[in-house]
């Protein structure tokens, strides 16, 4: 999951850039000095040079991109794409909302281990998150989530009891009542 093919828009990184702007943006500052840095700059460098990122830039717009997302924050990032990117933002809160800093900088280094055999991260993850943490990169997930948090908003469904049935194995993902 961490190519890029002929085909595809996303970034080669897509993935790990999405964690890690969701960590900037909503953590801020305590976000990156769970990898031992005292500034953001610090943090855009590392991801540079162990290519996650081309350039500082890149690191900074995935940023942009939820600041909105988090108001607390005091950065309006990209407030002009509005609804764009909420997707996004709600596959990580799925996954890995209910985190504290922590251990949301914990998947993130786990990420970067695996992926971009990054060592000397010190972290701690719990079973369960390495669970979601594959669970993340099944095709479909997204879509699914996004489903499952937006499906009230499409009139047929308006107002209906939604069921997850994807652990079911029976071949659909959710099953409304009206």
């Amino acid at each position: 999951m961490n190519t890029q093919t002929q085909h595809s828009s996303k970034h080669q990184n897509y993935e790990i850039l999405n964690l890690i702007g969701y960590g900037l943006a909503k953590f801020n500052d305590d976000f990156v000095k769970e990898f031992g840095f005292n500034s953001k700059t610090a943090f855009y460098n590392f991801c540079v040079t162990n290519k996650i990122a081309d350039t500082i830039g890149t690191v900074k717009n995935r940023m942009d991109l939820f600041d909105p997302f988090f108001p607390n924050n005091d950065r309006k990032g990209w407030w002009q794409k509005g609804e764009v990117y909420i997707h996004r933002k709600t596959l990580i809160d799925g996954l890995f909302g209910a985190e504290n800093v922590v251990e949301y900088a914990d998947i993130v280094k786990l990420y970067m281990q695996d992926f971009f055999n990054i060592k000397d991260l010190d972290y701690q993850t719990k079973p369960i998150i390495k669970t979601k943490f594959k669970k993340m990169q099944e095709t479909g997930l997204e879509a699914e989530l996004f489903f499952k948090y937006n499906y009230n908003s499409i009139d047929i469904f308006k107002n209906g009891l939604l069921e997850d049935a994807r652990l079911y194995g029976d071949g659909y993902d959710f099953q409304i009542t009206n």
